[in-house]
């Protein structure tokens, strides 16, 4: 059962090395993620599973000890996806490699870690069936679930300016920091698309592992959207009064 969730982005700006001479313009958001953390930490689950987005239509599994690499931003630093060997050869998409920083940045070690890589061309309904199968892998189980809002909100954003995208970004804030899993279900894919928002299939699956309506409160802990890109950190933990 879903017991807690972190939403955090996942931009390769995220890690300080990679952003360099720009690194303090997110230092706001990586304090959001590091509090976001220490969110799932206090719901003390059995295994934490970190979900974002990966090439591909389908989902691919990442287990724990999968290395990661920012090499490809110029950037001489390799990550570990919690503890374990992984597999030979495997990698982990850049979503789930920086999910794999913000892990070792806050030193995690309180539960095992897997990883779980969700294409764009994943459906609602798939995606909901992937959160619900993962969801009951253990009695208490949490998620860090990383992906980005749109990136078309400025003229130098990375999909140009699209006056649709901050209309877009504020309900899906509002939804995120409301654990509102019926709007997440039912984000349009197809305007996700247009805006470049990488994080609507790990949203969506975040929709499908959470437990009954009422049992999960959200709290939005940040919102922005540096570089024209929507940025989010949002919690999701037990309602008051409701036991796992």
């Amino acid at each position: 059962m879903l017991v807690a969730a972190a939403v955090c982005p996942c931009p390769p700006l995220l890690v300080p090395e990679v952003a360099a001479g720009a690194a303090t313009e997110l230092d706001t958001a990586r304090a959001a993620c590091t509090d976001a953390l220490g969110v799932l930490a206090a719901a003390r689950p059995e295994l934490l599973v970190v979900v974002g987005p990966a090439d591909g239509a389908g989902s691919e599994s990442y287990p724990g000890g999968t290395l990661g690499s920012f090499r490809g931003f110029g950037v001489d630093l390799d990550v570990r996806l919690g503890r374990g060997e992984g597999t030979p050869g495997g990698r982990l998409p850049y979503g789930l490699a920086v999910g794999a920083w913000l892990l070792g940045r806050t030193g995690w070690a309180d539960a095992p870690v897997e990883g779980r890589g969700v294409g764009e061309g994943l459906t609602a309904d798939r995606c909901v069936a992937e959160g619900e199968e993962m969801a009951g892998r253990a009695e208490r189980v949490a998620f860090l679930v990383m992906g980005d809002a749109s990136a078309c909100r400025t003229l130098k954003a990375p999909g140009y300016f699209d006056e649709r995208a901050a209309s877009f970004d504020a309900e899906l804030a509002r939804a995120l920091g409301a654990a509102d899993t019926a709007a997440l279900r039912a984000l349009d894919g197809g305007l996700a698309r247009e805006l470049k928002v990488s994080g609507r299939a790990p949203w969506q699956v975040l929709a499908g592992a959470a437990p009954g309506e009422g049992e999960l409160e959200g709290t939005l802990l940040y919102e922005d959207a540096p570089y024209g890109v929507g940025y989010i950190v949002a919690t999701w933990t037990r309602a008051a009064g409701r036991r796992p």
